[in-house]
């Protein structure tokens, strides 16, 4: 028996009761879902771990390291270091990584993309949107010639011979993931699971043109929607919209000590409520749209899902976190917004400002602002999902502070 303790993002972290069954059985039947379109990993296969071991994902993938003998090498214990020293002397086969590494990754990309004029420029668009149109259109991540003209380069990033990534944990923009597809040239599974099911229960397939759902569910358990009426979510929605329910070996007994939320998890014993809504496509893919749990009503009785507001807007250019805050006295909501410290610095020295002066000048806050409803437009956001105020941030959310769990979410009863 194992205790996995969950990340406390709305409240104290809980002990999730776990066997060694449990954890054999997801490990494998993930393994099993990737053998059957050959994208299995062998003793021949290297993965770099940096995730801390209280995560559910690293207990998984640890698990499958042990079971089928896939080479683990740990990081050197600086994550901003990663991809500067530790990636390029291990040079992993395989990268299972989270949304927030992916976003650091496709922004450092963005930047560099933006440096190439003339010629060079011309034949970077050229390749990205060649490439971007063949995985629209065939799922296909490789191309004969721009691989070795463009997208070399970007694969060294990873080390050069990653032939499989991997992402969990949280939602990942399907701008980010596709990007990151035809720059790094080989597929980028989505998975999807909690510290109850033992982590992965459900994993997209490789040469699926669409990206922004997580795949069906794995061997290994059984999936079930549950109507949420008051938020329009039901079982006979076409397609069908509900919160996600697990069954199956994998899924945990109970937390350690506390039968009460133990009862509000599995009120029949059975099922698991996951607090996620999902869509059930009629392929038979989950899309990941809601919670059911983490969301707040503003004073007009609209609910906001804060969490889906914050994987879009953290996909400006000037964000590095966001968090998305309101509460049911007021008719809006307001972002507090740690800024990233490379476009923060460059925009001081261009307008000659101090940092702490910077965050409060106007026209600062008018671009960022644009920047955000740009991206409010493009993920067709409603006017209550767009923030009324804004608090600019320098210093980030970290463990350090309590603002992040072990896990690298935030703790939101902590932030308030």
């Amino acid at each position: 028996m194992m205790f996995s303790y969950t990340s406390g993002t709305t409240g104290d972290p809980k002990g999730v009761k776990l066997t060694q069954k449990m954890l054999l059985m997801a490990a494998t039947a993930v393994m099993l879902r990737m053998r059957r379109n050959n994208l299995g990993l062998t003793e021949a296969d290297r993965y770099i771990s940096y995730l801390p071991l209280a995560h559910s994902f690293e207990q998984a993938l640890f698990a499958m390291s042990t079971i089928f003998g896939i080479q683990c090498g740990f990081f050197g214990g600086d994550v901003l270091k990663l991809t500067k020293e530790d990636i390029p002397v291990l040079k992993p086969t395989f990268f299972p990584s989270v949304p927030r590494l992916y976003n650091r990754i496709y922004g450092v990309i963005q930047d560099k993309l933006k440096e190439a004029t003339g010629f060079k420029g011309w034949l970077v668009g050229n390749a990205i949107a060649t490439k971007t149109a063949a995985l629209n259109t065939t799922g296909a991540v490789t191309h004969g010639c721009y691989d070795s003209l463009v997208f070399n380069k970007m694969k060294a990033i990873m080390g050069g011979q990653v032939r499989i990534m991997l992402t969990g944990s949280a939602p990942i923009s399907k701008e980010v993931l596709d990007f990151l597809k035809i720059c790094f040239c080989c597929p980028i599974l989505e998975g999807y699971g909690m510290t109850e099911t033992s982590a992965g229960s459900c994993i997209t397939i490789p040469g699926d043109p669409k990206s922004g759902h997580v795949g069906g569910p794995v061997c290994n358990v059984k999936i079930r929607l549950r109507d949420i009426p008051e938020m329009n979510y039901l079982s006979t929605n076409n397609p069908p919209k509900g919160e996600i329910c697990f069954w199956g070996p994998s899924i945990m007994k109970g937390y350690f000590k506390n039968e009460e939320k133990t009862a509000e998890a599995l009120p029949d014993g059975e099922w698991l409520r996951s607090g996620d809504v999902g869509v059930v496509h009629p392929n038979g893919s989950i899309q990941i749209v809601d919670r059911a749990k983490n969301i707040f009503k503003l004073s007009q009785g609209e609910y906001i899902a804060p969490e889906k507001l914050e994987n879009v807007y953290v996909q400006s250019e000037f964000i590095l976190q966001a968090w998305i805050h309101g509460d049911s006295l007021h008719d809006f909501i307001c972002l507090f917004a740690v800024l990233d410290p490379v476009k923060l610095e460059a925009w001081c020295k261009d307008h000659n400002k101090e940092k702490n002066a910077a965050l409060r000048d106007d026209a600062l806050i008018a671009m960022i602002n644009k920047d955000l409803m740009r991206l409010a437009g493009e993920n067709k956001l409603n006017s209550l999902e767009k923030p009324k105020q804004y608090t600019l941030l320098v210093d980030p959310f970290t463990i350090e502070n309590d603002l992040l769990t072990p896990t690298m979410k935030l703790k939101r009863n902590v932030a308030v």
